[in-house]
């Protein structure tokens, strides 16, 4: 690897000592100049499975940004697939490029050969800016792959599974916070209207729910807009100050910061966006303190990965059973906020200490082998 590729004032000690923060295995860095692919996969942690986790396709800055994404996500995942009960450890990878413009049938084909080098110690599927004819282009070159089309034996696009699990936590925290999981006529601030924002809004019309929407693509929000009852369009910088109930972040992480808490006017955080927390101890904690209610994304966003896992762990994938999984999150995630209210914590530490105890009793089990 040629570290002057990261950023040409990182040193390779640097490199590593982001590893050794957060204790990941292994990160691979693949470079194709045939294809154009420039991505990363993280590898954090394989104690209760092979890796497993969504590539993402988004046009970072530099290098250094997209390697600081991908650890934070695959570390995400390692908690995230292990307080959802399933026996897959967390990996996650990022392909640096525009979305838009820039995918091609060999670009993803070229990554997918990156993917089986790994020998299934790490499992792709989809996440930010990747479709199911990307995992299908994937998948001609590695089996280690879910979210493939139904047409293939696959799930499919696992955005309608996540986006239920995002809603059934936000009931959930609903319950907790008002006495009632009813979601009618609660004022809910939808950031980030993609796959998965997009279900979250259809869920929401349809409880009858007043929805404010931001993005980044005025055409999504237009699309989505005249689609569902009950949606209003904000500019993607006033979404934090106006008048809701919850907020649910659904584009990229760290929305959840010092400035943004000042302005937040709500009760509840509950949305799908991974890392959302910019710092998780201090930014929980100030949560806490304000009152407000943070249903920690890694718990209420693993509809997902519970899609992913029916496709990888049953000998064939089975929808009814996802939707079963995802179900759960709803009291996963009353239990997240007992456990937080009787420790005297804030909700996402509640939720590492039960995660983090999973993979401890897990790794005790395998050293009795």
């Amino acid at each position: 690897m040629d570290v002057k590729t990261l950023n040409q004032s990182q040193t390779t000690t640097e490199v590593f000592s982001q590893l050794a923060e957060n204790n990941h295995e292994q990160v691979v860095f693949c470079n194709d100049p045939a294809t154009g692919l420039k991505a990363i996969i993280a590898i954090h942690n394989t104690v209760l499975g092979p890796a497993a986790g969504g590539t993402r396709m988004w046009l970072y800055n530099n290098e250094a940004e997209a390697l600081k994404d991908v650890l934070r996500l695959s570390r995400g995942m390692t908690y995230k697939n292990a307080i959802s009960g399933l026996n897959i450890g967390g990996g996650k990878a990022v392909i640096i490029g525009d979305a838009r413009r820039q995918k091609t049938e060999m670009l993803f084909r070229s990554f997918g050969k990156f993917v089986n080098s790994l020998n299934g110690k790490y499992i792709t599927a989809e996440d930010v800016g990747i479709t199911t004819q990307d995992i299908e282009y994937i998948a001609m070159e590695t089996p280690h792959v879910a979210g493939k089309p139904e047409s293939l034996q696959g799930s499919g696009d696992p955005s309608p599974v996540t986006a239920y699990g995002v809603y059934v936590g936000m009931k959930a925290a609903a319950k907790k916070a008002y006495g009632s999981d009813r979601l009618t006529g609660k004022k809910v601030a939808v950031q980030g209207v993609g796959h998965v924002g997009e279900y979250l809004v259809g869920h929401l019309a349809k409880e009858g729910a007043t929805i404010y929407i931001a993005d980044i693509y005025e055409d999504r929000l237009k699309e989505v807009s005249e689609k569902y009852d009950n949606v209003v369009v904000v500019d993607k910088e006033a979404i934090y100050d106006i008048d809701m109930d919850i907020y649910a972040p659904c584009a990229l992480g760290a929305t959840i910061n010092d400035e943004t808490l000042t302005q937040l006017k709500c009760k509840i955080i509950a949305g799908a966006a991974n890392n959302q927390l910019k710092n998780e101890q201090v930014h929980a904690d100030l949560c806490r303190k304000k009152g407000i209610l943070y249903a920690p994304d890694f718990l209420i966003n693993a509809g997902g990965i519970m899609n992913v896992f029916c496709e990888i762990s049953l000998p064939v994938y089975n929808r009814q059973r996802a939707y079963e999984q995802a179900e759960r999150i709803y009291d996963y995630t009353l239990n997240i906020f007992e456990t937080a209210e009787k420790e005297q914590i804030n909700t996402h530490e509640a939720a590492m200490r039960i995660a983090k105890e999973r993979i401890r009793a897990a790794a005790t089990l395998k050293a009795t082998f």
